[in-house]
């Protein structure tokens, strides 16, 4: 009887396995098609899906070795679903407006660990890429001072300045004059400054720097959903717009996707490298990077150039982007 038992265990185990291998990654492939990441913790693990697709064909691999084609068949609609919303991030898309006649406009952001960054090594990237619009998240009054003395005020003279002590600063500085337009208070408490910048012959550009809550507990997933719900939509046919900053949300997110479709394009996604990680072990954390930081431009506006930069002291990467204004 033993012996019978131990057969039936091995058998149920042989059975079971295959789909022990191929049902997690399809799980996951299923949350992400269908949008149901605004419960914690699915909305944490949802960043990490680029690397969920790659891993998905190890069962894959591993059940077509194995024979077992009902799980291995399962394995493969997984692992090209999961592809299919990954992969594009890999390549450029055709952007006419890009080599258009046009004005051009170099935007930057930086979360700076509540003013804990390099404020020189800061300064020292704004100028070595003629950076025209830098936002900050997360600064303080003390880190602007220290970017002031270290050469800021130099290079961005202009600025409105929603710094306080804490997590919740918020600021835009500018080679060109600004118009202050006030700020928006997301959910939790995050400040984004709003501004229309005045670019020689390129009109006015309404910019915002970016900062909603990010789901890191079961009680703020209202609070996040609330911010993104709360994000300026585009505006193609009017004031063109660029937001860009910390959006604690990466594309396998459907509320920074329905922000995007209301008429932004994302810079790194067109330029082929929206995988490039912004947050994660830059402050010696051991989490795989994934990509929060992000330049979001209307339809009309090229994107030229884009680059993650490296900025020492905060958990963050800056990103960089030429754009061209129509």
């Amino acid at each position: 009887m033993k012996m019978y038992s131990i057969r039936c265990m091995k058998r149920f185990l042989l059975r079971a396995l295959p789909w022990v291998l191929a049902l997690p990654a399809a799980v996951w492939a299923v949350l992400r098609l269908a949008g149901w990441d605004t419960r914690y913790p699915v909305a944490q693990l949802m960043a990490f899906t680029p690397y969920v697709a790659a891993g998905s064909l190890v069962p894959l691999a591993v059940l077509l070795v194995w024979r077992r084609w009902a799980a291995a068949a399962l394995a493969a609609v997984t692992a090209l679903a999961l592809a299919v919303v990954v992969l594009p991030r890999w390549f450029a898309d055709d952007d006419p407006m890009a080599g258009a006649a046009g004005v051009p406009l170099r935007v930057m952001s930086a979360n700076v660990l509540v003013g804990s960054a390099d404020a020189a090594e800061l300064v020292s990237l704004v100028r070595s890429h003629r950076v025209d619009v830098l936002a900050l998240q997360e600064v303080t009054p003390d880190y602007l001072a220290a970017a002031d003395a270290a050469g800021m005020r130099d290079e961005l003279p202009y600025r409105v300045d929603y710094s306080v002590p804490g997590v919740e600063g918020s600021a835009l500085l500018s080679r060109f004059p600004l118009r202050d337009d006030g700020m928006r208070v997301n959910p939790g408490g995050f400040r984004q400054a709003r501004a229309e910048v005045a670019v020689p012959g390129g009109g006015g550009v309404l910019i915002e720097s970016a900062h909603p809550l990010a789901p890191w507990a079961d009680f703020v997933m209202p609070l996040w959903e609330r911010g993104f719900q709360g994000q300026p939509r585009a505006t193609p046919d009017g004031p063109v717009r660029v937001l860009l900053g910390d959006f604690n949300a990466t594309l396998d997110h459907h509320l920074l996707r329905d922000l995007i479709d209301s008429g932004y394009r994302d810079a790194a996604d067109v330029l082929g490298r929206g995988l490039a990680g912004t947050w994660g072990p830059y402050d010696g954390d051991s989490i795989p990077p994934v990509t929060l930081d992000r330049v979001l431009a209307d339809r009309r506006v090229g994107v030229k150039d884009f680059q993650v930069l490296e900025l020492p002291d905060s958990d963050h990467r800056p990103v960089y982007a030429e754009l061209v204004l129509p």
